[in-house]
């Protein structure tokens, strides 16, 4: 499980915002949908489940499930790679069919595969991001504004 610390800076029932720093985790989190980049800048914010109950104001520890990191990786960054190889070989051997030049369909097809990946990875993606797996999880409070001991 990675983990990243933040601060809690709202609630809405059983989920908080937390403001935390952008690391190269982020690029291929699956969940990277439910946090919004700040100004571009460093800082972030996530939507997590609050599983410990935490408060405005409380520094958390969010934890992260790697293996679905690692799929979301692959969805994000291979899958797209592959579908356009495969749409160059597909248009490069259709093309004799159709008395077409090679260069053209392959170029062609491997434009359609690479915008039907993208299309089906925005459509796994959205499924995804509501799986309990995909969902960044705040899983302990470190300490409360106020508090001298941690919880």
């Amino acid at each position: 499980m990675t983990t990243e610390e933040g601060i809690v800076i709202s609630r809405d029932g059983s989920n908080a915002r937390v403001r935390t720093q952008k690391t190269e985790a982020c690029r291929s989190c699956a969940a990277k949908s439910a946090c919004t980049t700040l100004g571009g800048g460093k800082e972030m914010e996530v939507d997590a489940a609050n599983q410990a109950g935490a408060v405005e104001g409380d520094r958390v520890l969010i934890g992260f499930d790697t293996s679905s990191m690692m799929k979301a990786s692959f969805l994000i960054y291979l899958f797209p790679i592959f579908s356009m190889i495969l749409g160059g070989f597909i248009g490069q051997s259709l093309a004799p069919a159709f008395n077409g030049n090679e260069t053209h369909f392959s170029v062609a097809g491997a434009a359609t595969f690479v915008i039907a990946a993208f299309l089906l990875i925005r459509i796994i993606g959205k499924r995804l991001s509501h799986r309990e797996s995909y969902i960044p999880k705040i899983i302990r409070i470190l300490n409360t504004p106020g508090v001298s001991e941690k919880r």
